[in-house]
């Protein structure tokens, strides 16, 4: 999905799965993700990987393909509610407030992606972005907040170079690590491990049937927030 401003990558792939939720590490009973000690609970993940799946049907009836690997929605979804709850918290720590004007604002830019594309908004953020289209509203206002930061970066000035565009990106980035930290993001291993390199959530490694006598792979999985 082409989305306004710069945005993180949102990856997932499939998770490996622990034998319950009650032996995933400090995961609590019934939460898919905690943030700031806060849960995304499982009904709430299922639900919306549904309404995601749901999407993908009604996208794929039109001639409209995902373009996320299918059988990974949680992944995909998680990875979106947990990016939410990251953006709040950037908001709160810079002191931004966004006005619905301005989420509306960002829903009419999606609105004239989406139609550059042929394709109707839901389809734009499902079939492109691997969202549930009910999370419009919130994929509203985390555009909404990433718009006011990267304007509170360069003052409002649009970036004219190459060196400008890399230095908001790398604030950006920095402000993510930092609100990331805050919140303390844990993943449920049953979908997965939440990566640090691409702010995503991604399978969590294998722990059954390994063969003793191979050698470990390298990884660029980063578990600890890098700032």
């Amino acid at each position: 999905m082409t989305v306004p401003r710069k945005a993180a990558a949102m990856t997932a792939a499939a998770a490996a799965a622990c034998v319950a939720v009650s032996a995933c590490g400090s995961v609590q009973m019934g939460a898919a993700a905690l943030t700031g000690g806060n849960r995304i609970s499982s009904a709430t993940l299922t639900a919306e990987v549904a309404n995601l799946k749901s999407a993908y049907q009604a996208d794929q009836a039109k001639g409209v393909s995902p373009q996320r690997p299918t059988g990974q929605e949680a992944q995909q979804v998680l990875t979106w509610l947990i990016t939410f709850r990251i953006y709040d918290k950037i908001a709160a720590q810079r002191d931004i407030s966004v006005t619905p004007a301005q989420e509306a604002q960002q829903l009419s830019a999606l609105s004239a992606a989406a139609k550059q594309s042929k394709v109707t908004v839901p389809e734009y953020v499902s079939a492109g972005g691997g969202l549930p289209p009910d999370l419009l509203p919130q994929l509203s206002r985390y555009f909404a907040i990433l718009t006011a930061l990267e304007n509170r970066i360069t003052g409002g000035k649009t970036p004219t170079t190459q060196a400008e565009q890399t230095h908001i990106q790398s604030v950006v980035v920095h402000d993510q690590c930092l609100a990331s930290k805050s919140l303390d993001v844990t993943v449920n291993p049953q979908y997965g491990e939440f990566d640090y390199t691409s702010y995503s959530v991604v399978p969590a490694p294998p722990t059954l049937a390994a063969n003793p006598n191979s050698k470990p792979s390298a990884s660029t999985v980063k578990l600890t927030p890098p700032c």
